[in-house]
């Protein structure tokens, strides 16, 4: 008797197994590139103890980022808003959700949020415990 309920729910579940819909995991390369969003090639990583930072940073509506630069290699994505960022030889670039931005690396830039609802950008550092991310334009 136990091996005929043994032998039944086995098959029971062999055939919820076979009826089961797979599932396959996806994958969608989103950016690859070894210069930044003006065409600059990107520099070689620096020396030290490597250190990553990840970012969500909100830009409120309506607002202008002070000129900085970036001493490390650093990509972002945009979730909300709508963002413009220009560098010093008047290069724009827009983006909007789903955009991805690879930043100038020691390069003075700004960023500009044009409309009326803040922007969302999530920010990948790739640095060394011994530098800043950003460093303001003096």
């Amino acid at each position: 008797m136990k091996n005929k309920i043994f032998l039944i729910g086995l098959v029971i579940l062999l055939v919820s197994c076979a009826t089961q819909k797979k599932q396959t995991i996806s994958v969608v390369k989103i950016i690859e590139t070894t210069t930044s969003w003006n065409g600059d090639p990107l520099p070689k990583y620096p020396q030290g103890t490597p250190k990553v930072t990840v970012l969500k940073i909100t830009i409120p509506a309506k607002t202008k980022l002070k000129k900085h630069y970036h001493p490390v290699i650093n990509t972002g994505i945009i979730i909300k808003g709508e963002l413009t960022v220009i560098d010093k030889s008047n290069n724009v670039l827009h983006l909007k959700p789903g955009d991805v931005i690879v930043e100038l690396v020691n390069k003075i830039h700004f960023g500009i949020n044009k409309r009326n609802t803040p922007v969302e950008i999530i920010v990948f550092y790739a640095g060394t415990t011994d530098l800043p991310i950003t460093v303001l334009e003096q």
